[in-house]
């Protein structure tokens, strides 16, 4: 009887407790141990991301306005987010949000005369892909809401780097990667390319940096600690981003520049000074450069990426940078984004090719203008040899240039060569079948009519059938089409593209593995890099002791500051068991953190298991300055990893330390080569987050 007393008791004060709580509408956080369910797809539906928990359809952000502090010691960013919401359905009263790894301390909307009230909110467990889902119950559909959050010092989208790991050493680092799902890990966002928003933000940071963001960056901006920016063109999530550092600025042309630290900014001015060029003749072929300012920041070594075309402001690798202009397409790639990507944006991952597959077509077309057609034959040839090679390791599903709608893909399948070089194999397809004229006329129409959207694959499909196939019957067919969108491999009608160039480096190449001469001086002393890059790529799979000492002896391939030629070098050497080269090798992976130039070490190391501990040794050397990404796909590979025992692969030389990387490594790195593809990764790696498998040197 008592017990029965004090249970009603109990259960009554539960019940005010409950009803006091919703009078005041406090936020509830919750400590769920479950993540949300996925999202899922009408078996119908092509314009739909499964990679976001948001609901645009019902309630989308039209305006983000942050106000954060950078925290280097801490690692961390905290302030608040607040969105000007736009409700699309009449019934909906919660907004959701993508988060990943964030502390979110309260969520408040916006009422009558201006007040901020508390909202109820839910924070669920952690996938872990997706992050976690934010739930902020609204039931007056405020116009305004406004969250207040901290990030994780493991953030995914960030790096912070200490003053060491930078090429002036005295002033810490700090930037941002978002793409493709990487900025719910630094702001609570609807995180998904459907979704495009005009964005402010006041930034407060230690006095000694000076902040920039993808927005309107002042070049004359002063360096105090208090900055604010605006982006008044609309952009999806992944295109946000955020760096801090011991920034400069020198101009290129009245509307470009580089940012870059003061060791460095010469440097880079000198290798892209040709970017206004790029500018201007990119608007003759397409229209207007609608983003008023091109800005490049030269990122440290560590940035996983070849480049990022945050608008307004590309990210840049440092490897590029190698004093002959010889991978400046990297520029000519981000820049096209600016037409296709960032003006019409693919509406999910799996439509990735509208992004990728335009602008590496774009991008080859300014090469040609700029450099002339045998340069950009070249750079055909070879990421098209590289598409070939990773499409024999690809199941058929994977080599589909589009997903059909109502066809589940991981984004992780979405960026790979597929999407960039089978793209732009595509749409040079199209070029030739309609003429070149008609073509670059139907991609400026393209590009204005979509202007500022997000679409998917069907979109594009429908706008080509009326534009180009009912334009000019007889043409292409409708079936031709879908081929190449659908369809595993590469078409029988695709173009083909021979290099002139190309042709001596293989009468070269062959001369010398059937006479031990290796090629003079006299034919060698001119090559470019991409002569280079196919010299090496058609060597066989492994050589003798004595070939590579040769080769090594004659063009100093091991140490140099050329990455895409070490890129290709270093595999080759580890697979012949080269022991000279290992010094170097560790030298090179631990220098530079950019995933496409060092996961094909990687990957030939962990085939064997004295490579594979030699690459656990120079993993953990170099964590410290490899971004999160990177340092996901090493460990994913190391991991995954099947060596062959007693294979024949020599021990790893006694003399090759894996202790502390040299304090000047970093410094090295910055400006050692590179190649110009932030479309990257090693081949047979899964290609992820915008990362994928190319070993061509052209653009992300």
């Amino acid at each position: 009887m008592i017990l029965s007393r004090i249970l009603r008791l109990a259960a009554l004060a539960a019940l005010v407790a409950l009803a006091v709580a919703a009078c005041k509408r406090e936020p509830t956080p919750t400590d769920a141990t479950a993540p949300a369910p996925r999202p899922q797809a009408a078996a119908t539906s092509d314009d739909y991301d499964e990679h976001s928990y948001a609901e645009p359809d019902k309630v989308a952000i039209d305006d983000l306005a942050l106000d954060l502090a950078l925290d280097f010691d801490a690692r961390t960013i905290s302030g608040t987010a607040t969105y000007t919401l736009d409700w699309r359905d009449d019934t909906a009263t919660a907004l959701v949000l993508d988060t990943r790894d964030l502390t979110i301390e309260r969520a408040e909307g916006e009422g009558e005369g201006g007040s901020w009230q508390p909202l109820q909110f839910e924070l669920a467990g952690r996938d872990d892909l997706l992050g976690s889902k934010l739930t902020i119950q609204a039931p007056e559909r405020n116009t305004r809401i406004r969250v207040a959050y901290r990030t994780s010092p493991a953030a995914s989208g960030l790096q912070w780097l200490e003053a060491s790991m930078t090429e002036g050493k005295a002033t810490p680092f700090m930037f941002s990667q978002s793409q493709a799902i990487h900025a719910r890990s630094w702001v609570p966002l609807q995180d998904t390319p459907r979704v495009r928003y005009t964005y402010s933000a006041h930034v407060t940071s230690p006095a000694d940096v000076m902040v920039l963001m993808s927005a309107d960056n002042d070049p004359a901006a002063a360096r105090d600690g208090d900055y604010s920016f605006r982006m008044p063109q609309r952009i999806p999530s992944y295109l946000m981003a955020i760096a801090a550092g011991d920034l400069v600025f020198k101009p290129i042309s009245a509307r470009a520049g580089v940012w870059a630290e003061p060791t460095m900014v010469d440097r880079a001015v000198a290798e892209f000074e040709d970017t206004e060029k790029m500018i201007a003749t990119t608007e003759s072929l397409y229209g207007p450069y609608r983003w008023e300012r091109y800005d490049l920041l030269i990122l440290p070594p560590s940035f996983p990426y070849g480049g990022m075309e945050n608008p307004r402001l590309s990210f840049i690798t440092p490897t590029v940078i190698v004093g002959d202009k010889s991978l400046v397409s990297l520029i000519a790639h981000e820049l096209a984004h600016s037409w296709s990507g960032n003006l019409v944006t693919n509406s999910s991952a799996k439509d990735g090719w509208l992004n990728e597959g335009f602008t590496s077509y774009v991008e080859n077309r300014i090469v040609e203008a700029l450099y002339g057609k045998e340069r950009a034959d070249m750079e055909y040839v070879i990421s098209r040899n590289g598409l070939k090679a990773e499409i024999e390791r690809m199941s058929p599903e994977e080599q589909a240039l589009a997903v059909r709608p109502g066809v589940v893909k991981d984004p992780d399948d979405s960026l790979s060569a597929v999407s960039y070089d089978k793209g732009a194999w595509f749409l040079q397809f199209l070029e030739e079948r309609y003429g070149r004229a008609e073509f670059d006329a139907f991609l400026r129409g393209y590009f204005d009519h979509f202007a500022f959207q997000s679409i998917p694959t069907a979109r594009f499909v429908d706008y080509a059938q009326k534009h180009l196939l009912d334009q000019y019957p007889g043409k292409v067919t409708r079936e031709e089409l879908e081929a190449w969108l659908y369809e595993p491999g590469i078409p029988a009608s695709a173009p083909q593209v021979l290099s002139r160039n190309f042709g001596v480096v293989d009468s070269a190449r062959l001369g010398w593995l059937g006479s031990g001469t290796v090629p003079p001086a006299a034919i060698t002393d001119d090559w470019s890099t991409q002569e280079w890059v196919h010299f090496l790529e058609g060597l066989p799979q492994t050589l003798s002791i004595e070939q590579l000492s040769q080769l090594d002896t004659a063009y100093g391939f091991t140490g140099t500051p050329n990455g895409e030629i070490a890129q290709r070098w270093y595999p080759l050497v580890v697979r012949s068991g080269y022991l000279q080269a290992y010094p170097a090798i560790a030298d090179f992976v631990r220098g530079i953190g950019r995933r496409k130039l060092i996961m094909p070490t990687y990957q030939a190391l962990v085939a064997t298991e004295a490579g594979l501990a030699f690459a656990k040794e120079q993993l953990e050397a170099a964590r410290p300055g490899y971004h999160p990404i990177t340092t996901g796909s090493v460990e994913k590979l190391i991991a995954e990893a099947k060596p062959a025992p007693g294979s024949g692969m020599p021990a790893v030389p006694a003399g090759v330390d894996p202790a502390e990387p040299k304090p000047d490594d970093a410094d090295a790195a910055d400006a050692e080569g590179g190649s110009s593809d932030a479309a990257e990764e090693a081949p047979a790696i899964p290609a992820a987050d915008g990362d994928p498998t190319r070993p061509a040197p052209n653009g992300t």
